[in-house]
């Protein structure tokens, strides 16, 4: 397939990115690494009339690790994550989730800002956001407004992000040490979205009970999602095989997925339950 002609620009610096999106509203389209949006072209599925493209727009791909948190710029691609020492210790559930996405070569185009705006259901990192959290720097000719994660993803890729808006960043709260952990997905084969996936952490308190328990889900919904029923089943427990169950169970009842050629409705509730048992498991292990 052949692109629909448009014009691009590729500006040098945030303000110009603004003041083009301010200017062209719908008519243009942002590119960070290309790896969603140029198959998208390619169909024909969009049709912008100007194509601004961040490469050269400083800052956008650093990744920023302190007491506050991660911070990851929109232009920070998951090959960069991957590899990145600091993030290692700093988010260890991030690093996990990012290698499961696709593969090598998707990996060294996909971007923080890309997979944010997409906002596919099954797409790892929007759910981390949600899972952990997180905030999304958004910036306008009117400034920037952060948006909780929770709240920027509406549905099957459909998020808040206005015309003129562009996202910057992605903050994730500081990750304590001691912190357990799990992500599992399950996909057909090996770099395909995952048919389900989820993310959990809990912390330990002075009695060995979980305290603080995340527990988020991917590819069984319109959007990611946080599991509240089965988060509160293991706060206060000591996270034995019966909480974990009952937990298990809450989960598969909470979602409400989708059916399509790739798996029915029960058998995705059903592949949630067996996630998250096995991930919680593994992070009490």
């Amino acid at each position: 397939m052949k692109f629909p002609a448009f014009d691009y620009v590729s500006p040098t610096s945030l303000d110009e990115v603004v003041a083009l999106l301010e200017e062209r509203g719908d008519a243009a389209t942002v590119l960070a690494g290309g790896q969603s949006l140029l198959p998208i072209l390619a169909f024909r599925l969009a049709a912008p009339e100007l194509v601004v493209d961040l490469k050269n727009v400083p800052g956008l791909d650093l990744i920023g690790v302190g007491s506050e948190g991660v911070r990851l710029g929109a232009r920070v691609r998951w090959c960069d994550m991957e590899h990145d020492a600091t993030l290692a210790t700093a988010h260890p559930l991030l690093v996990a989730a990012t290698r499961h996405i696709a593969h090598y070569q998707v990996r060294n185009r996909g971007t923080v800002g890309g997979s944010l705006a997409l906002a596919d259901p099954a797409a790892e990192l929007p759910g981390i956001a949600v899972t952990c959290d997180a905030e999304i720097a958004i910036t306008s000719g009117s400034g920037e407004r952060v948006a909780k994660a929770d709240d920027f993803f509406l549905g099957s890729m459909t998020t808040g992000l206005e015309p003129n808006e562009i996202i910057t960043e992605l903050r994730l709260p500081a990750w304590p040490d001691g912190r357990r952990w799990a992500f599992l997905e399950f996909a057909r084969r090996r770099g395909d979205f995952a048919l389900a996936g989820v993310a959990v952490f809990y912390d330990v308190d002075a009695g060995g009970q979980a305290t603080g328990t995340h527990i988020g889900v991917i590819g069984a919904s319109d959007r990611p999602r946080r599991l509240g029923a089965a988060e509160r089943v293991i706060d206060g427990s000591g996270v034995g095989d019966e909480a974990i169950e009952a937990a298990a169970v809450a989960a598969s009842e909470a979602v409400d997925p989708m059916q399509d050629f790739h798996a029915p409705t029960d058998y995705r509730r059903g592949l949630v339950k067996t996630l998250v048992e096995r991930a919680l498991k593994q992070a009490a292990s």
